[in-house]
């Protein structure tokens, strides 16, 4: 049975059907509980921004508040896991993975290599991602494709409720390390979710609209930029393929590949920095697999070279905007 849920009790929820499932999943983070041991427990807040609200009454001491050293819990989620746990931990903002970046690229990514495939390392790590949220340079970053640049990593990042509660119950099941970024602005954004645990597979995109027009890739809060775009260039008669990838790595390119097949055009729109982005990933693979399908040059839509601003007039001219895609799939169908 459905009923609608927003993203973040989606994740909330995966996370409790989860640790009442295994009991060796536990989650640590900074201020996940917020009031262990005092008489406010219950009404503990949860995390930055709540998400892991009540969960602490009734899983207790599986979920740990940490000290605010990202270094050594995140350290401490990899050596547990090394040791047959299967921790979650909260990154709060995927902005602070320079304090841990040596646990998660140099052992828990390298683990299974080193040792011949016998060490498995079931981690997640949960992180806030992008910007919108007036949160400054150093908390609103869409660091997604540092992550896909490292092996040994699975990196995930949900559009929707539903595909946030079956990707977080496949990553905690997942015997590899996966990055797992929540959008922010995303949070509230409400959908249909199953009373029951499911999962949904790595490595297969959503193809959340069909069109013959022109083929626009994406993720996170671009899908629904994405779709705003499409739906004023339905207007004028421009019908857009829309891929919600789901997955960076793994990435499914065969979908991408078949949908560029058929529309002959490729926009890719992506929160991140233009410079090795996940847009500039897709954009050369599909360069390199299907040149003789493209009909037109690729367009991407990214973020600006630039930190992210605080100002609420330039944070908004900085991230990707439905007007900015649809001029992108414009100029694109006009060759």
């Amino acid at each position: 049975m459905a009923r609608t849920l927003s993203m973040k009790d989606a994740i909330n929820e995966a996370l409790d059907q989860e640790m009442t499932r295994d009991p060796n999943v536990i989650v640590m983070g900074e201020d996940i509980v917020g009031g262990t041991g005092s008489p406010g427990e219950a009404d503990a807040w949860g995390g930055v921004l709540g998400v892991t609200k009540g969960l602490y009454a009734k899983h207790g001491d599986r979920l740990m508040d940490t000290p605010l050293s990202e270094s050594a819990y995140i350290g401490a989620a990899i050596g547990a896991a090394a040791c047959g746990m299967r921790p979650v931990a909260e990154l709060m903002f995927i902005d602070f993975m320079g304090v841990c970046l040596d646990e998660i690229f140099n052992q828990a990514a390298k683990f299974k290599y080193m040792f011949g495939g016998k060490a498995e390392t079931p981690v997640v790590i949960r992180a806030m991602v992008g910007a919108g949220f007036r949160a400054a340079a150093q908390h609103s970053q869409m660091l997604t494709p540092v992550f896909t640049h490292i092996p040994g990593l699975k990196v995930v990042c949900p559009s929707n409720a539903y595909d946030a509660k079956g990707l977080l119950i496949q990553s905690i099941r997942d015997n590899d390390p996966v990055i797992f970024c929540e959008h922010k602005n995303l949070y509230a954004s409400e959908t249909d979710v199953p009373d029951e645990s499911y999962t949904i597979p790595f490595g297969e995109a959503n193809v959340v609209r069909e069109g013959g027009h022109c083929t626009i890739v994406t993720y996170g809060a671009m899908v629904h930029k994405s779709m705003e775009a499409a739906k004023e260039l339905a207007k004028d008669g421009v019908e857009c393929e829309i891929i919600d990838l789901r997955t960076l790595s793994p990435i499914d390119m065969d979908t991408v590949l078949e949908s560029v097949e058929n529309t002959g055009r490729l926009v890719c729109v992506d929160e991140a920095n233009p410079r090795c982005s996940i847009a500039a990933d897709v954009s050369a693979s599909v360069s390199q697999e299907a040149f003789d399908a493209l009909k037109a040059p690729i367009q991407m839509v990214t973020a600006p070279h630039t930190p992210v601003p605080f100002s609420p007039a330039l944070e908004d001219l900085y991230i990707p905007s439905a007007e900015r895609i649809a001029s992108a799939v414009r100029k694109t169908v006009s060759h």
